[in-house]
């Protein structure tokens, strides 16, 4: 581990400012974990009905938006990787009537830097994040950056450098004055911490992994356990908890060569639930009370092999756990022990992370179908809903709404304005 700076003592104020935000500011949503209080939440629409507004986002980017106070904000990438100009975007909407309010650029990386990307993926699809004053935009190997809500630039930062692989992927997750993410590309993966102030490196972790394949994507969920903060981040062959103060690695789980880590964990009953990448899917439930080193043996609770994620994040509600694999089976387990509810085919292929509003769990598939589930042990379909464009990027929630970004537009779907 090399650490840059000194780091303070943190009061966990901001990572908590989020988990109470009433907005979306982050992937997905106030507890990271796609879950939301938002009510009167649309259940039925398609391109022609319950459509509030429909915009055209210039460019091309796989994050979500991210909501807070009345203002939408996304990212997006004009130009194409390794051809001529490229320039990377922040944007703001008014989320009343779609209004771009500002479109700030970013960064104008070198196009011979942008590397190639996976046909899936985008030169701006790891999500933002909004606080009260600032929002933080991450772009992977080309950089890093702060703006005011207002889309001045307070800061960047783009001299970590390493080689990616198939693009960039995985969010920021701000943690007190830190914003934490991975770097885990075609070689010498690690992890790092900026200061949310300055930009400026706080630490830096290699991942000293095993696997062959070391690029992964995924984006890091802060807990707490005792009071005491962790920062789970998977990544190729292990997920690792690292102390948010210095970065050290407290503990591991190895999953032997599973690569190309990107559902986000999530954290519910005591248990980590963490995808276990390509080229098989796993799911295992871990249990980080008490761990420390190399845990693999003694704090794995369960393990699932059939329809195990790729690329879409789990949701827990109450004691049912839901997932969704690429090819399109959602699966309801038993959050505690496992054990199958239902396993059912949904249709069509999935990346973007489900959420849940009002008693429903949201599926959204690769050609903008969303299945829309009853929560519970009984799988039970509401409605189908078809957009007719293509998105990756995950859906976002709040009262009397949803939006969708799809490969063209942000869509804002419920009662018209």
């Amino acid at each position: 581990m090399t650490v840059f700076s000194s780091f303070p003592c943190i009061v966990f104020t901001a990572a908590s400012a989020l988990a109470g935000e009433a907005g979306w500011p982050q992937f997905r949503g106030p507890d990271g974990q796609g879950i939301s209080a938002a009510t009167n939440v649309p259940q039925k629409w398609s391109a022609s009905d319950a459509v509030t507004w429909k915009v055209e986002i210039a460019g091309k980017g796989w994050s979500s938006p991210v909501l807070s106070k009345g203002r939408i904000y996304l990212t997006s990438a004009v130009g194409e990787p390794g051809q001529g100009d490229v320039t990377l975007h922040a944007l703001c909407l008014d989320a009343k009537d779609g209004r771009i309010l500002w479109d700030t650029v970013v960064f104008n990386p070198d196009a011979a830097t942008t590397g190639s990307i996976h046909r899936k993926n985008s030169l701006a699809s790891p999500t933002p994040i909004v606080t009260e004053d600032r929002l933080y935009v991450h772009f992977g190997h080309m950089g890093t950056a702060a703006l005011d809500l207002a889309g001045k630039v307070v800061w960047k930062q783009n001299g970590l450098k390493y080689p990616p692989q198939h693009g960039n992927g995985g969010s920021p997750a701000l943690v007190g004055d830190a914003l934490i993410f991975s770097c885990d590309g075609a070689k010498e993966p690690f992890v790092v911490a900026l200061d949310s102030a300055t930009g400026n490196v706080r630490w830096k972790t290699p991942r000293n992994t095993m696997a062959k394949k070391t690029f992964s994507f995924c984006t890091p969920l802060p807990i707490s356990l005792g009071g005491v903060m962790q920062i789970i981040l998977p990544g190729s062959g292990f997920v690792g908890a690292y102390d948010p103060k210095d970065g050290h690695e407290i503990w591991r789980v190895a999953y032997g060569e599973g690569y190309s880590l990107v559902p986000r964990p999530v954290f519910a009953h005591g248990l980590l639930f963490i995808a276990t990448g390509f080229d098989i899917a796993n799911l295992i439930a871990i249990r980080p009370e008490g761990a420390k080193g190399d845990a693999t043996a003694t704090n794995i609770a369960w393990t699932i092999k059939k329809g195990a994620p790729l690329s879409a994040s789990t949701i827990v509600v109450g004691d049912e756990l839901y997932f969704v694999s690429d090819a399109g089976i959602a699966t309801c387990v038993n959050a505690r022990t496992g054990d199958v509810h239902w396993s059912e085919r949904l249709g069509g292929n999935y990346s973007a992370s489900p959420v849940l509003a009002g008693g429903r769990v949201y599926f959204l598939n690769e050609t903008g179908t969303t299945t829309v589930l009853k929560a519970g042990k009984i799988f039970e379909v509401i409605s189908k809903n078809e957009l007719g464009e293509a998105t990756l990027a995950s859906p976002i929630v709040e009262d009397g709404a949803i939006y969708i970004r799809s490969d063209n537009h942000l869509w804002k779907l419920g009662a018209r304005s």
